[in-house]
């Protein structure tokens, strides 16, 4: 073996740097939340070079002259002063180490100014020697890296592909502007702005900035406080309605923190148990919590969290979501008003919101529906497909007759979603459209041939190349029911043929649908195209009824094998007994 020696400070910063700096990701990690925690309200992010150069420019408070040299140094920094601190951590950084870390793997520029200088600064670094510069620019920090990993082959070697590797780039980028709505924020991939939020401070609004407009239409608004604790909670969830085939879109935050937390995420999926089966909802939710209670000191990606009490944190967490979903917000405190609206509540006051008061309440009879906006001409009665003789033998031996009884008289419609029925044993509450779904969805199951629309206009569909290989992997089995695609171009389709209960559906939305569900199930892809296409031909929530459409619904539902739950794992019905209405009537007596 051979003697012992002191390693130099190049090859300590190295060595320190894999656990730093992973991949091009981590770089931009780094420096966009040093952005964050100088305050900036303008970051603009730009990848070239296959990711191996990164620009990150901020208007934030910038680095003084005096401080620049010690910045690019090993555990320097100004988050921290003492260990104690590291219990009531509020900055996104507070190691020291990402600077240093970054100048031994890279060709680093960085220009910054404070506000009480005229001049800015320039600092060259390559190979952990830095070079000190003045310069004229504006108040503020750029972070220029070039060529990542020009001395350390082996990481090189290693990275993904180009694409691959600004995927998670954009992925983070999406996570911290959904958390800080008050910061502009824009991602290029070379010349081509690929994300880009306007800082309004208003949440909704940059959820469309960053997804679509109809994601939210499909949101329920959180809001908790627990003084006593310091627990906060705020954010969106969606409908029960609103499911997605993984959980990519949990966007979980700890003090405005990007956080994996198996707390948080068991809360959530209790929150939504029974509720969507095997599906998963949309989330984006931010948890303060006072520092002391939290460690974020656990892993070198700060991703991990430990809770001084996990389980207050996770039955708070379940029960705001709980409460969101029964239609539930809590009314905002007088003392943080107007934080809160700057940060969360949408420049166009929602519905629950009372135009001559600020206060936030819940509107009587606020109930678990979904809006939807197709239009009148597609609730027009779903004309039965042909079913086996064998089949239908099968269902008379197992169920009743399929005739409503005599003492199963429809009363009427509920917020022109849900059909009430009187049954014996007391007053039964029937979801329309999922009671429909679970219909169609049998009946498609047991059809051998599927009647199918010809389209002689359909819109054009832009599509990624995975998709496309998606779509022609699997383009017997779409075939098998009812569609069929056409392509204009590597990147653009058409829908030439869909199956006939659908043919008023937007081709965009079926086709959005199908990639959504067998991305997301690759082993049991024919069941989520049946399922896509249930869903997509049942009659809508908040679709006006008449008796005879109600009857024809409640008849085939009835002859379902499985009438308990739709194809996603909804309930379909809720049946009240007639004593329990009259006990709290106190007519029991």
């Amino acid at each position: 073996m051979q003697r012992i020696v002191q390693l130099s400070k190049n090859v300590i910063n190295q060595i320190a740097a894999g656990e730093v700096i992973e991949r091009p990701y981590s770089v931009v990690k780094e420096l966009v939340e040093n952005s964050i925690d100088a305050g900036a309200s303008r970051i603009s992010i730009v990848i070239t070079n296959e990711c191996r150069n990164i620009r990150v420019a901020d208007n934030g408070s910038g680095i003084h002259p005096d401080d620049i040299m010690l910045a690019f140094s090993k555990h320097a920094t100004s988050k921290i002063s003492t260990g104690d601190d590291l219990y009531t951590v509020k900055t996104m950084g507070f190691r020291g180490e990402a600077l240093a870390s970054i100048i031994s793997i890279s060709k680093l520029t960085c220009i910054t100014r404070t506000k009480d200088f005229d001049y800015g600064t320039k600092v060259e670094c390559e190979n952990s020697e830095v070079n000190k510069s003045h310069t004229g620019c504006a108040v503020g920090t750029i972070m220029e890296i070039k060529d990542l990993f020009y001395n350390i082959p082996a990481r090189l070697k290693f990275l993904k592909s180009a694409k691959t590797e600004f995927a998670y780039i954009n992925e983070l980028i999406q996570s911290l502007a959904l958390v800080h709505p008050e910061i502009a924020f824009e991602l290029k991939n070379s010349d081509k702005t690929v994300l880009k939020t306007t800082g309004q401070g208003d949440l909704k609004h940059t959820i469309r900035e960053v997804f679509h407009e109809d994601l939210t239409q499909n949101l329920r608004f959180v809001l908790k406080t627990d003084k006593l604790s310091g627990l906060k909670i705020s954010g969106f969830v969606s409908t029960p309605d609103y499911t997605r085939a993984t959980k990519k879109d949990y966007y979980m935050y700890v003090n405005f923190r990007t956080v994996k937390c198996p707390v948080f995420q068991k809360s959530i999926d209790t929150a939504y148990k029974n509720l969507i089966g095997s599906r998963y909802p949309f989330i984006i939710l931010n948890l303060e919590i006072p520092p002391e209670d939290v460690d974020v000191n656990v892993h070198p990606t700060k991703k991990e969290v430990r809770y001084k009490n996990a389980n207050q944190v996770f039955n708070f967490i379940r029960s705001a979501i709980d409460a969101a979903l029964s239609g539930f917000t809590e009314r905002v405190p007088e003392e943080s008003r107007q934080n809160f609206q700057e940060r969360y509540v949408s420049s166009q006051k929602p519905s629950f919101i009372k135009p001559e008061s600020e206060d936030i309440y819940v509107e009587a009879g606020t109930t678990l529906n979904v809006s939807y906006t197709e239009p009148k001409a597609q609730t027009a009665i779903i004309k039965d497909f042909p079913a086996k003789k064998s089949f239908q033998q099968e269902q008379i031996k197992i169920i009743p007759e399929p005739v409503l009884e005599k003492e199963e008289l429809i009363i009427g419609q509920y917020r022109r979603t849900y059909i009430l029925i009187e049954r014996e044993e007391g007053l039964e509450i029937v979801d329309q459209h999922i009671a429909d779904e679970r219909y169609i969805y049998e009946k498609l199951k047991n059809s051998k041939n599927i009647d199918c629309q010809l389209l002689f206009l359909s819109d054009i569909i832009d599509i990624s190349p995975s998709d496309k290989a998606l779509l022609d992997a699997n383009k017997d089995k779409l075939e098998k029911f009812g569609y069929e695609i056409g392509y204009m171009s590597d990147s653009e389709l058409i829908l030439k043929k869909v199956p006939q209960m659908i043919s008023k559906v937007s081709p965009k939305e079926i086709i959005a649908d199908i990639l959504e569900n067998i991305s997301g199930d690759i082993d049991n892809i024919e069941e989520q195209i049946l399922i896509t296409t249930a869903c997509k031909a049942a009659v809508k929530a908040n679709t006006y009824l008449n008796n005879f459409q109600m009857q024809e619904i409640i008849r085939n539902w009835r002859k379902c094998e499985k009438p308990m739950t739709c194809p996603h794992g909804r309930p379909i019905s809720k049946i009240i007994e007639h004593k329990d209405i009259a006990k709290f009537f106190q007519r029991n007596k």
